[in-house]
């Protein structure tokens, strides 16, 4: 859940939100996008009183539009606005609030805000921003990366060098995101996106040396806000069983209800980790774009074999 007041105080530096009446007003909440089964886009939008419960923005057109109506349907719109319980009014453009909105909130204790801001940007900001916050969300651990533009989760068993394997990869100029707690979010249908919780935010923990501020050391360009979660990296011991040399078969792990392509690498003595890990994401980019080496390969041998059954 999430009241109007906290939606406003969030986003007052974006939008310049300011409180027409008294911001106690603002107490009223907005349902959550999984309580109600519902998007962001129905919880805030243009004047439409087909949609009464989600927060109300007059731009030029819907305050001209409002303006314009006989007493009779402008009675109609706020009954129907007060029987919606709409949670709050904005009025966009710095657009003096028409008289019977300022009354009806008066009355109704709804909020009423204003801002200087047009109501196509105070909406589609707004969106986004309920969106994220609603997001179905996860923690896990492990170290999450951008690796040549790709956003890389490394993950295994404690002790088998993640960190280590992150340090190094910094050092080749790729980017860190989050160490040890990865707190992902499904913020559209087919797209995870990857942050750090504040306190952990620019920081590795690599065994012997602590923790490293890794801006402080490599420099802004060294860290990330956040990434689009693309490839999982498992690290195993090299004595686990079943190792599959060649994956016939794409791996993957679900996460938040999407499949995430995954490698998974053994550590052992002299293998360079951070060289393989930008094969792994090199080679996944040419999948993507419709290379299978291995399935080239594949069938390039049975035609060969095919060809030699025949002379």
């Amino acid at each position: 859940m999430l009241s109007i007041k906290e939606l406003v105080e969030e986003n007052t530096g974006t939008l310049k939100f300011s409180w027409y009446l008294s911001d106690s007003f603002g107490d009223r909440m907005l349902s959550s996008i999984e309580d109600t089964n519902t998007t962001a886009a129905d919880l805030i939008g243009h004047l439409n009183i087909m949609h009464p419960q989600r927060v109300q923005v007059f731009g030029v057109v819907e305050t001209e539009y409002f303006q314009n109506l006989d007493k009779t349907q402008t009675k109609h719109y706020l009954e129907t606005l007060k029987n919606g319980s709409v949670p709050a009014i904005v009025i966009a453009e710095d657009i003096p609030p028409p008289k019977s909105i300022i009354e009806f909130c008066e009355i109704n204790k709804v909020a009423l805000l204003t801002s200087p801001i047009d109501a196509s940007r105070i909406i589609d900001v707004l969106r986004v921003f309920l969106t994220r916050r609603f997001a179905p969300k996860t923690t896990v651990h492990g170290v999450f990366l951008d690796v040549l533009g790709v956003g890389v989760l490394i993950t295994g068993e404690s002790g088998l060098g993640k960190s280590e394997l992150a340090l190094e990869l910094i050092s080749r100029g790729h980017g860190l995101v989050a160490d040890d707690a990865v707190e992902f979010a499904r913020t559209y249908p087919n797209y995870i996106e990857g942050r750090c919780p504040e306190l952990l935010r620019n920081l590795l923990e690599v065994r012997g040396l602590g923790l490293l501020d890794i801006r402080t050391i490599f420099g802004e360009t060294a860290v990330r806000r956040k990434m689009s979660l693309k490839l999982i990296v498992n690290l195993v011991r090299a004595n686990t069983e079943f190792f599959e040399r060649l994956p016939m078969q794409e791996q993957s792990d679900d996460i938040l209800g999407i499949p995430i392509r995954k490698v998974t690498l053994q550590v052992a003595a002299g293998r360079n980790l951070a060289v393989l890990v930008e094969a792994a994401v090199r080679n996944m980019v040419l999948k993507i774009r419709g290379i299978d080496t291995l399935s080239d390969f594949m069938k390039k041998q049975s035609e060969a074999i095919l060809k030699d059954s025949k002379i």
